[in-house]
């Protein structure tokens, strides 16, 4: 004898409301994954307000981000329908205070996530936008890009100041649609100049360093920033350690924290691209380079810039665990180093 089936309250309510039978299945699998109101993320969050002046890890992903444009590998694809709260791209918050006691801070890079880290810098420096200079170490996609939320469209800035290098300048200057973010008055453009400290408010200066690299629209530089306590070097981009003019242990020495250039684990990581055309340390290579560094300097090194297929964005990984065991750390969002 067949039973009738009992009848299911949420099913029909959803009839109620109109909603087509044939969609209901699909609807009752999102709420039981937890996507069917997902919320857009925000940036994980420091475990006390931000001290001042201290960096603050806004982002820590290659300039594509992740889930990444034409992914279809497991690394990306359930990021598509559920966004993880800690993949932003590479970005550095630095906070200071002025003459007046008054908090100032600095973003490193304008990436496409601006909007959201902007808003996490703002909100645990407790920083007004009148408060904050944006510096830009080149102009590739992720580094700059984010650029355009000032501009007419988005924010319609007033002359917010953004520190780059000569010839970057001159790009922005001369090139749309950034050169209308100039002509607005949206943005300032402040030169820098490579080995000058450039203050940010009373405690901290933050130096360009030339970096070799793709420098097809502007030089490239990363940045040491200099507190009242400590120091840190952010090289994000940089060809190989053996073409810099300058000594990775010898910098490492300067600073009491760095973060490096990881944007891929090894060579194998990326098997349909051609790596000359994306010359990067793997950091496999930055970790042979330093083995013999005492633990004290290994210890200083954040591995950042992490493109999305890096085996390293999981802490559950072989490739991570390596990288602890020998000594080294992986940056992570919502870090905060005082200076």
């Amino acid at each position: 004898m067949n039973k009738k089936p009992r009848s299911v309250p949420w099913l029909f309510s959803c009839k109620a409301m109109g909603m087509p039978v044939s969609y209901i299945s699909l609807f009752s699998i999102l709420l039981l994954l937890g996507i069917g109101c997902q919320t857009n993320p925000e940036i994980p969050k420091p475990p006390v307000a931000l001290q001042v002046p201290s960096i603050y890890v806004l982002g820590t992903l290659q300039d594509g981000g992740a889930p990444h444009i034409g992914c279809n590998r497991p690394c990306c694809r359930n990021l598509f329908l559920r966004p993880a709260q800690d993949r932003q791209v590479v970005c550095l918050g630095v906070t200071d205070t002025d003459a007046l006691g008054e908090t100032v801070g600095a973003m490193l890079e304008a990436t496409p996530d601006f909007t959201k880290q902007l808003n996490a810098f703002q909100t645990w420096a407790n920083l007004p936008l009148s408060g904050i200079q944006v510096l830009l170490t080149h102009a590739h996609i992720g580094h700059y890009s984010g650029l355009m939320y000032l501009g007419r469209e988005a924010l319609g800035g007033d002359s917010i100041p953004v520190k780059v290098m000569p010839r970057f300048r001159e790009f922005l200057e001369t090139n749309g649609p950034w050169d209308q973010l100039v002509s607005l008055g949206n943005i300032k453009l402040l030169e820098m100049a490579a080995d000058e400290p450039s203050p940010l408010g009373d405690q901290v200066s933050i130096t360009p360093l030339l970096v070799p690299h793709r420098d097809e629209y502007s030089e490239t530089v990363g940045f040491r920033v200099q507190g009242p306590r400590r120091a840190a070097l952010f090289i994000p981009d940089i060809n190989k350690w053996a073409a810099w003019e300058r000594s990775l242990e010898s910098e490492l020495a300067l600073v009491d924290r760095a973060y490096l250039d990881a944007t891929f684990y090894d060579a194998a990581e990326v098997g349909h691209r051609d790596m000359a055309e994306i010359p990067h340390p793997f950091m496999v290579e930055t970790m042979e380079l330093l083995k013999n560094a005492p633990a004290s300097e290994r210890n200083k090194v954040h591995f950042i810039h992490l493109n999305h297929t890096n085996p390293c964005l999981d802490s559950t990984s072989e490739a991570y665990q390596i990288v602890v065991q020998n000594g080294f750390h992986v940056a992570r969002a919502g870090d905060v180093f005082e200076l």
